[in-house]
């Protein structure tokens, strides 16, 4: 499975984890979003830059991750002569693969950049049974 890696095609990330893990990214592409994996964990980190704990909502319903958010710039006095950044309302959401403690989900706010991180159920070792010889 090969994916390019080009802005060309905004959503090859999206892509990705739809085929190769499921995730079933659906909604707008912001926060923009990286996801990777070691062997304990998959990580979700979101850019959101100005924005505090308070201002994003996390949950987990149905085996879907939600982080959604409804910011207001409340600056309603200025004059503004470019206004970039406006009131911004995000729910991304994501369906999440098999194999995730959902029980010990975290997330971690540092720099502008959310970290969620989901924990993968440990996977059970079959039993070794020891054959004994008899005499």
């Amino acid at each position: 499975m090969t994916y390019m890696m080009t802005r060309n095609n905004n959503n090859y990330l999206d892509d990705f984890f739809n085929d190769f893990y499921n995730w079933g990214v659906v909604n707008s592409t912001y926060p923009s979003v990286n996801i990777y994996e070691d062997s304990k964990a998959f990580y979700l980190e979101a850019a959101l830059p100005g924005y505090t704990n308070d201002d994003v909502t996390i949950h987990v319903d149905k085996n879907v991750l939600h982080v959604a958010s409804e910011k207001i710039n409340k600056d309603e006095e200025r004059k503004y002569i470019i206004r970039e950044r406006e009131n911004v309302k995000f729910d991304r959401s994501f369906s999440l693969p098999q194999g995730i403690n959902q029980e010990a989900i975290e997330a971690e706010f540092k720099n502008g950049i959310l970290t969620v991180t989901l924990p993968k159920i440990p996977v059970q070792q079959p039993k070794k049974i020891t054959v004994k010889v008899s005499d």
